[in-house]
């Protein structure tokens, strides 16, 4: 299934109506779907990369979008979906961000938004916590805005050279971020 879906995204990034369905994949992505946007993101970078930043932004801004719907999820049918979400896989993960938001607040968001951490299970839990919306939102935008913004970045930057290899070191990438950002954390606490 995932295959699937994978192979679905790299096709709709190379349609005509690939803007589209990056903002597609970008909300469903931040809420819901399994796939991680990075593989759309990067070859449509690399097929016109004078639109990086473009691109980026749209994609930071639906994913933004996107964690506003797995926020409200999280809010208002978190008993609708607590079955399902404890049978997945996708259950650690949740009981993992509910205990960051009790230890680190706004931090677990802006990690969440950066990392290779599922970013739909921390929205979800967000609403489900009752995350304040506005510190909620400010993570998603800086945290998101960085890693498709470092996504675009690179790929611009580096071209068909880099393709490849980035999505094979972006959750590397990602948990080197963690990895400081708790570190800086523990400094200035």
């Amino acid at each position: 299934m995932f295959r699937k879906l994978y192979d679905f995204c790299i096709r709709a990034s190379r349609h005509k109506h690939a803007d589209r369905y990056l903002i597609g994949v970008s909300v469903a992505e931040a809420s819901f779907f399994p796939i991680p946007v990075d593989v759309m993101l990067a070859p449509m970078v690399m097929a016109e990369r004078e639109r990086a930043w473009y691109l980026a932004v749209i994609t930071t801004v639906a994913s933004v979008i996107g964690g506003l719907i797995g926020y409200f999820i999280g809010s208002f049918f978190f008993d609708n979906i607590s079955a399902w979400l404890e049978q997945s896989h996708y259950w650690s993960g949740y009981q993992t961000a509910v205990q960051w938001f009790a230890d680190y607040g706004f931090w677990a968001m802006l990690l969440a938004g950066f990392s290779p951490i599922p970013f739909k299970v921390f929205t979800i839990a967000a609403g489900t916590v009752s995350m304040p919306l506005l510190p909620f939102l400010i993570a998603c935008i800086v945290g998101r805005g960085a890693r498709y913004g470092l996504v675009a970045g690179l790929v611009k930057w580096a071209g068909p050279s880099i393709e490849e290899h980035l999505l094979e070191y972006i959750d590397r990438i990602g948990w080197g971020f963690v990895v400081l950002s708790i570190i800086a954390w523990l400094i200035l606490r």
